[in-house]
């Protein structure tokens, strides 16, 4: 029979750590910690899909006019919205019954499952980092920003709206030996990111974070070094773990974060990832959403496992969401 005491304490601390994991997740990732700092981060509650609603085209009733003309009143369509799947993760955590006896104080017992469940943290926030940056290929991944910022962006379905028929629903895509002729070295890589970024200018609307990998990053930080225009971090960038510096170079000042340094081992469950080798992404993030289920954001999930055929106990963590975008035209992507 298994003690009530472990269930309880089980299910509270899982509780109580809980409300960490999903922030730590989100400040785990320098996407994820941009858009929480934005109010970006928007839970749904129900439905088959996440829809993100689109306004995507311009009334067609201006017209020019004098006097008594008529005037044009019919309705225009210009709302439409993109659906996105509904992706789910779990990370179980197991403890068996001789455990359980071994472990029967009050004491060890939470200090067995805090270890078990700070592993299953890092763990979960792994799997969100690496699925962030995917292209959501995988069978039930997250559809990440290889997808929805791409380097093909005139093919492609995204959020169900195909991007081979509707221009507005193109990102920005500039190869530097595609289009700007050479490889990016510390000499050009800021004439690069420039062209990438006064293409996403729109008003008041303009990059707001530019995410690299290390290659790209390294050669940013090398083209500023004899400038000394990198900046100290702020106490709570710090406390994140970037590393950060400045871009200056249209519409608005925007931080340059690095998303590669270490990412793991090849022999990991969540193979190493971050931002792709040789890839810096210009961020709009007033159109980029992270949306967890409003009751499923890395919560235990209730009643206990119990195995029929063996003597152990398992509790579940679990999350429900995806990423989503309401305007690709005004991110951009720049890679070799």
């Amino acid at each position: 029979m298994v003690s009530p005491n472990w269930s309880e304490i089980a299910t509270t601390t899982l509780a109580n750590r809980s409300r960490q994991l999903a922030d730590n997740v989100t400040r785990n990732n320098a996407l994820l910690n941009a858009l929480r700092e934005g109010g970006r981060i928007k839970t749904w509650a129900g439905g088959r899909s996440i829809v993100q609603e689109i306004a995507y085209g311009m009334n067609q009733t201006y017209r020019r006019y004098s006097g008594y003309e008529l005037l044009n009143i019919q309705p225009s369509d210009v709302f439409t919205a993109a659906e996105f799947a509904i992706r789910q993760a779990a990370v179980a955590v197991s403890i068996s019954g001789l455990e359980m006896l071994q472990n029967a104080g009050r004491e060890r017992m939470i200090d067995l499952l805090e270890s078990r469940i700070e592993n299953a943290e890092n763990t979960f926030a792994n799997g969100i980092s690496y699925d962030i940056y995917s292209d959501g290929t995988q069978a039930g991944q997250i559809g990440g920003l290889q997808a929805l910022i791409s380097v093909s962006p005139t093919t492609g379905i995204v959020g169900g709206i195909d991007a081979s028929q509707w221009t507005f629903w193109r990102n920005i895509a500039y190869s530097a030996t595609t289009d700007g002729g050479a490889a990016a070295t510390s000499a050009n890589i800021q004439s690069y990111m420039n062209r990438v970024a006064l293409q996403l200018v729109r008003g008041r609307d303009a990059t707001d974070l530019i995410v690299a990998d290390t290659n790209y990053y390294r050669l940013y930080l090398e083209s500023l070094q004899a400038i000394q225009r990198i900046i100290d971090q702020p106490p709570e960038r710090g406390a994140a773990g970037f590393s950060r510096l400045k871009y200056y170079g249209a519409g608005r000042a925007c931080d340059v974060v690095l998303d590669g340094g270490f990412q793991g081992f090849t022999g990991d469950i969540i193979p190493p990832n971050g931002a792709p080798t040789n890839t810096m992404y210009f961020l709009n993030s007033d159109y980029i959403f992270y949306r967890p289920h409003s009751d499923r954001d890395m919560v235990p999930l209730e009643p206990d496992r119990f195995s029929v055929n063996q003597d152990a106990m398992v509790k579940l963590i679990g999350w429900a969401g995806n990423l989503t975008i309401s305007n690709r035209r005004l991110q951009g992507v720049l890679t070799a």
